[in-house]
């Protein structure tokens, strides 16, 4: 299997594992995207955060004339990225990307460069939970392999070898500390292995038309794992419709019982929202490698309404989260 790219970040959780190879990075990886007859390219830098600021050359996804679109526009079934109630935020410093949304109905009401592809980091494990709540049931277990044991970046840090452990701890051990090696262990109960379980999310991309959107892995931290900010709010629409992923990200610290010694497993969200004590937050994700910046996620309800914000490349996750939720609410009370 392809083996995460150590990163070294609080976003993504956990401790950090020293990798006892390190292996060459080229120059510049141009990536060809295709769907439908369209090519979107990639190229990567050699700096040390996302988007331009990286020396990224991120592109606009594929046009296709899709009903709802301005100008054959690749909008994602569920989102109106236009008409209706708009609200005008400026954010200092920009984000590459970001979409402000109302998670019920899918309008936009908020967004800077919605089309355009990026790498998504973390945010990659959106669909890798999507995939096991469709694929698992709550009383599934998986047998923790070699793979699951081998891998660099954000951890859960202590699945043990050889044993079956709850698919719900990993859930929990996936969304909260962003453990990559959750994220295997998952694939692998799944789908026999993490190339494999790529394919799976990259199909189910393609059921959902999620036309700007790309897996190499179930973890994230390879460039080749991107999206735009309209496809990822679609994607976290739906799986915030499944309740064992509503239940999980809506959670600051679980205590789970585990195979290990004490029997207990305490994991905590790295949720910035939560951090910051944001009134009605919850969920979702963070994500960051040097490529894709700080990427984030933030679901907050309040009264009738629900909006999340999705931010790509930003520099404070938190604070512009926060900005663009607040805008939203007063735009829409009650």
């Amino acid at each position: 299997m392809n083996r995460p790219v150590r990163e070294r970040s609080p976003l993504q959780g956990g401790r950090m594992r020293r990798r006892a190879r390190v292996w060459p990075l080229p120059v510049a990886v141009a990536t060809l995207l295709f769907a439908g007859g369209a090519a979107a390219v990639i190229a990567e830098g050699g700096g040390s955060s996302g988007g331009k600021r990286a020396g990224l050359e991120v592109v606009k996804a594929p046009h296709r004339n899709r009903g709802k679109g301005h100008h054959g526009e690749t909008i994602p079934p569920g989102i109106q990225l236009h008409g209706g109630r708009r609200v005008h935020v400026r954010l200092r410093p920009p984000a590459a990307g970001g979409l402000l949304f109302d998670v019920d109905t899918g309008h936009v009401l908020w967004s800077h460069d919605p089309l355009v592809v990026r790498p998504i980091a973390s945010l990659t494990k959106i669909m890798t939970a999507l995939l096991v709540v469709e694929h698992t049931n709550n009383q599934a277990q998986a047998k923790i392999g070699p793979d699951a044991l081998h891998y660099t970046g954000s951890e859960v840090g202590v699945l043990p070898l050889g044993k079956d452990v709850s698919v719900n701890a990993l859930m929990y051990g996936l969304l909260l500390p962003s453990g990559n090696d959750a994220a295997v262990a998952l694939a692998d109960r799944i789908a026999g292995s993490d190339q494999n379980f790529a394919k799976m999310m990259n199909r189910r991309a393609h059921q959902l038309d999620l036309r700007c959107t790309h897996f190499v892995s179930s973890y994230g931290l390879q460039d080749g794992n991107r999206s735009c900010p309209v496809d990822v709010a679609a994607l976290s629409r739906i799986v915030m419709a499944r309740p064992r992923v509503a239940k999980i990200v809506a959670t600051w610290h679980a205590r789970l019982p585990f195979p290990i010694k004490g029997g207990w497993l305490d994991l905590y969200s790295h949720n910035p929202l939560m951090r910051l004590r944001y009134p009605g937050t919850i969920g979702l994700k963070t994500g960051f490698t040097n490529p894709a910046g700080k990427c984030f996620v933030g679901i907050a309800r309040r009264g009738s309404h629900t909006l999340g914000a999705v931010l790509l490349n930003s520099m404070d996750i938190g604070g512009q989260a926060r900005q663009l939720l607040d805008a939203g609410f007063q735009a829409e009370p009650g």
